[in-house]
């Protein structure tokens, strides 16, 4: 390709999943249809479409997880279940006419920026090859499952597999089962597969905080009110994104309030667990919101169950009947069920994003931790945005609303590449980039989540590469305007 050769397409958009499907609205509204996105499933949804375990729903309000452009009347509960979420993202492709857009079974594994003519080359697992101008990276956090480091794993004979990718093969009806960890998953597999299993043991490193949910359905009376009356659910929406945007504050220094939300959650434990001993297993013993808070209706009542049993002691290994523990107890299963999360904090990936001067973005990530400019670009890597990058993740609220703060910036990123000339970028100085992370870091400072607890929000360095450490107002803010001075424009 020589100099001065138009790319394919003016944008291409990696991931059609809700990142995917905002950027592409968000496109489509501005009249930039010159886009392609890349899917490398079959079918849209993300993290909606890879998790199917029973129980599976959002943990945030239906109201605020849904997109603002495109308000669902129709959620039949308060927190929507996964089939829902999935189905109102396939309408909403289909009601934007996105459907034609999408590259599907096309999964990005090398993205090579073209400096002579200010393009990426981006290539598929299948060899074949597109060129784009920019690059809007919409790839999720939560779509890499972590897999516990257990010696034994390979031995075990009967069933195992992660909640992500769950064995819809596999009956669990009369089964003695076995689930590992009790995170956000968990918490939601276990009430709904305890009724139906023999038995069930659930191995729990470490307890943790578990609020209510207030989880109920929303009356048809009511969804036709809010199809008649879109006013209405626009003003539910806003009253439920301030109550998460005020109990926020818990995470950030607000002591009243994080007293107050830690006495509900004790007195939530003692009302519906029964046994003292369990609920002393049960009692988290690490600042509330160093971890993630998990809310359930159900999850606590499960452990009252007879054939329900909950094991403390850490894991020695899998052997190929079940689990040992360290104090050398056996525990025969005929299904091991890994709820063990995501890898969030680091990315481990076969695929290679190389920018300027050969500089790999991943390898450099594995040296200091993943970092971006409020989240969205990344310099020595020109014309490459990212939906939901580094330090975006939320503790309070609904991460589409970080999404779709990031759409006007990006907006404006573009707008400042056309002016750059057909061969021009812009790359984002490394010294802004790193006095932005300085001052980011710094701000964890007094929040929850410098309490001293190990999550999943913090890398095998210590560096908290996944949470932004304020509120979704203040992101908004500090997204709302792009100065071009922080970027080195080249034509």
């Amino acid at each position: 390709m020589v100099a001065g050769t138009p790319p394919d397409f003016a944008v291409g958009i990696i991931g059609a999943g809700f990142a995917g499907i905002i950027a592409a609205m968000q496109l489509q509204k501005q009249g930039r249809n010159n886009f392609i996105i890349f899917e490398r499933a079959d079918q849209v949804g993300g993290t909606w479409r890879d998790n199917t375990y029973p129980g599976c729903a959002c943990d945030v309000p239906s109201h605020v997880y849904s997109i603002a452009a495109a308000p669902n009347p129709s959620w039949s509960r308060m927190f929507s279940p996964q089939p829902e979420i999935l189905a109102y993202m396939q309408a909403v492709v289909r009601d934007n006419g996105l459907e034609g857009k999408i590259r599907y079974g096309a999964d990005i594994v090398h993205a090579e920026f073209e400096e002579s003519h200010g393009n990426w080359k981006l290539t598929d697992r299948q060899g074949r090859s597109v060129t784009v101008k920019a690059v809007i990276a919409a790839l999720g956090p939560l779509n890499r499952p972590k897999w516990p480091d257990i010696p034994g794993i390979e031995a075990f004979h009967g069933k195992a597999f992660h909640t992500s990718r769950w064995d819809h093969a596999c009956d669990l009806t009369g089964k003695n089962v076995a689930v590992i960890g009790t995170g956000a998953s968990a918490i939601q597999v276990v009430p709904a597969i305890a009724p139906m299993v023999d038995r069930l043991t659930v191995f729990q490193r470490t307890a943790a905080w578990v609020s209510n949910r207030n989880d109920h359905p929303i009356s048809q009376p009511q969804q036709r009110r809010y199809k008649r009356f879109p006013i209405l659910q626009r003003l539910m929406r806003t009253i439920i994104y301030w109550v998460m945007e005020i109990r926020g504050r818990l995470f950030i220094g607000n002591r009243f309030l994080h007293r107050l939300e830690q006495r509900a959650c004790l007195r939530k434990l003692e009302k519906e667990v029964q046994n003292p001993e369990i609920r002393r297993k049960l009692t988290p013993a690490y600042t509330l919101g160093c971890k993630r808070i998990l809310q359930s209706d159900d999850y606590l009542p499960t452990f009252n169950r007879p054939n329900v049993t909950l094991v403390t002691d850490s894991i020695a290994e899998i052997t190929q009947t079940g689990i040992r523990t360290a104090d050398g107890a056996e525990f025969p299963v005929d299904v091991i069920i890994f709820s063990t999360g995501f890898e969030a904090a680091e990315i481990k990936t076969d695929a290679t994003i190389t920018g300027l001067d050969g500089r790999e973005i991943f390898a450099e990530w594995a040296q200091t931790g993943m970092e971006a400019y409020k989240g969205t670009t990344f310099s020595g890597y020109p014309n490459f945005t990212y939906v939901l990058g580094p330090n975006t993740g939320l503790g309070h609220s609904s991460v589409l609303h970080i999404m779709e703060s990031q759409m006007p910036y990006i907006l404006q990123y573009l707008d400042a590449l056309g002016q750059a000339g057909p061969n021009g970028y812009l790359d984002v100085k490394p010294e802004v980039q790193k006095a932005h992370n300085a001052a980011l870091q710094a701000q964890f400072k007094g929040t929850v989540w410098e309490s001293g607890c190990k999550s999943w929000y913090v890398n095998s360095q210590g560096k908290n590469t996944t949470l932004f450490p304020r509120l979704t107002r203040e992101f908004r803010k500090q997204l709302a305007h792009f100065d071009a001075s922080n970027y080195r424009r080249v034509e």
